[in-house]
């Protein structure tokens, strides 16, 4: 919609009967049909989670969505490997090369966990949580980890709470569990 009425303050080039105006037109209601669909789709996915206990488990965490079904895992290093952050180590004869993270998995997801640590971070004054205390931990070490290295250490402990909280049908409670 920003698009049309920019297209109103511009100077034409072509015509607004020409091909290429017809196209943005299409272009535009084709996109606003389809965050249409996603809004309602959202709100259908909502619903539906309500009910589930991993859901209630998930948004007891401060700053969270849902992550999925959780349960088709064995394990938080099965989630690592599906999202991507696992570790991947290569070493040839008495060469070492630094350790990363091996990005095979499903990028999307990967972003939007690593979203939901810095909107964690950005949420450390309104809320208590163990894992925004674990990236400080990180942080403030003799040799402090980078951000992005300790905002993946910390999607990796979010795992680890989390499976533990699924398998165990618990909810977040930061003065109830442990400290990290």
């Amino acid at each position: 919609m920003a698009l049309l009425e920019a297209t109103k303050d511009s100077y034409p080039v072509i015509s607004k009967d020409g091909v290429r105006c017809e196209q943005v037109r299409n272009y535009v209601k084709r996109i606003a049909d389809l965050k249409e669909k996603t809004e309602k789709l959202v709100k259908q996915m909502v619903k539906l989670s309500i009910a589930r206990k991993e859901y209630r488990v998930l948004i007891s965490f401060p700053g969270i969505g849902e992550l999925g079904d959780i349960r088709r895992f064995k394990n938080h290093k099965q989630l690592n490997a599906y999202v991507g952050i696992d570790i991947m180590r290569y070493q040839s004869g008495n060469t070492f090369y630094k350790d990363k993270i091996n990005k095979r998995g499903n990028n999307k997801l990967r972003k939007i966990l690593f979203h939901m640590i810095q909107m964690m971070i950005t949420l450390r004054q309104k809320t208590k949580n163990h894992i925004v205390e674990y990236y400080d931990k990180l942080k403030t070490q003799s040799q402090g980890k980078p951000h992005k290295i300790a905002s993946i250490a910390c999607v990796n402990k979010f795992f680890k709470v989390a499976f533990h909280l699924m398998t165990h049908n618990i909810t977040y409670n930061y003065e109830a569990a442990p400290t990290c």
